[in-house]
């Protein structure tokens, strides 16, 4: 995994970080039972705070079904394609620090390769 900057793209954002917000009717778990519009919002917000949010940074999305179920809650950061499961505000804290910061993945919370729906 890289831990620099992406390199400098045509693109409006350098960074991307999506979660996904779905929510089954169905029974099903998905991430919106595991807390995972408020790390949305935490995590839009430390962006914001941390001046990093706007052209040529980052940009926080919400997103549909990724399709990672069971890793959930997830979330994904572009160009990069590193994907996150996180468990509270804290993991979002060092997300956004060392990842959409300072560049450096954080091993700890990547999401198994093998975790799919």
């Amino acid at each position: 995994m890289s831990t620099t900057p992406p390199p400098h793209t045509t693109g409006y954002f350098a960074r991307h970080i999506f979660f996904c917000l779905n929510e089954r009717d169905n029974g099903q778990d998905c991430c919106a039972r595991h807390g995972a519009q408020a790390a949305f919002e935490h995590c839009k917000n430390l962006v914001k705070q941390a001046g990093l949010a706007g052209p040529g940074q980052v940009r926080v999305n919400k997103a549909g079904c990724l399709d990672r179920c069971a890793a959930g809650p997830v979330a994904v950061v572009y160009p990069e394609g590193t994907w996150y499961s996180y468990v509270d505000t804290s993991d979002i804290d060092e997300i956004v620090e060392s990842h959409l910061k300072n560049g450096k993945v954080v091993e700890r919370l990547l999401t198994a390769p093998e975790l799919g729906r």
